[in-house]
């Protein structure tokens, strides 16, 4: 592997939302990367030791991970209306960053294991006076995050405002199930979650 650049870095470096929450998902365990792009995230749980599930509509951008172990690739498109691809599976980790389809958010939600962790961070209203996107239908009301986790999972964090690096508006949350450690009362750093 050739070291990456600064350039390159900031393009493949994980959201540190998700490096802070990762630690909280059992190791070993398998964690899915929801609408994974290039695989920043998917590649990130798999360097640290995870079993790795990546759903996008292209997974071309990760053909380079294809046949390795640990790595199973799903190529769906989760907007055509077809039935979720993963009903039933659940996993100890589900990573979802920019990215919203609100048709699929219970789906996505459903998949988090009793002991496992969502770790959700994307566009929030109001990132609309930044750039794209800009519509409604893919930018989260106030709380929206927060109202589609608490039924089923604990809210462990939650945050809601301007990034200091982007400019991103956005929304971001991490929640366990209720077999987790943290959710039942296993504390753990404030400010650094693992």
């Amino acid at each position: 592997m050739t070291k990456a650049t600064t350039h390159d870095h900031a393009t493949t470096a994980p959201s540190p939302w998700v490096a802070r929450f990762l630690a909280g998902v059992p190791k070993g365990r398998e964690v899915l990367d929801v609408a994974s792009g290039r695989g920043r995230h998917l590649r990130h749980a798999l360097e640290a030791g995870y079993r790795v599930v990546g759903l996008d509509r292209d997974i071309s951008k990760l053909k380079d991970l294809d046949g390795q172990k640990g790595v199973e690739l799903i190529e769906a498109d989760l907007e055509d209306g077809s039935p979720f691809p993963l009903e039933g599976r659940r996993f100890a980790g589900v990573i979802v960053v920019n990215y919203l389809y609100r048709p699929r958010l219970s789906a996505i939600i459903g998949a988090v294991a009793d002991d496992g962790l969502l770790i959700y961070e994307t566009f929030a209203r109001g990132h609309e006076r930044f750039g794209k996107p800009s519509n409604p239908d893919y930018l989260l009301k106030p709380n929206e995050l927060i109202e589609a986790a608490a039924p089923d999972l604990v809210v462990v964090d939650y945050e809601y405002g301007l990034l200091p690096k982007g400019p991103n508006f956005v929304q971001r949350i991490a929640a366990c199930g209720p077999r987790h450690p943290w959710a039942e009362s296993e504390p753990f750093e404030l400010g650094s979650a693992g």
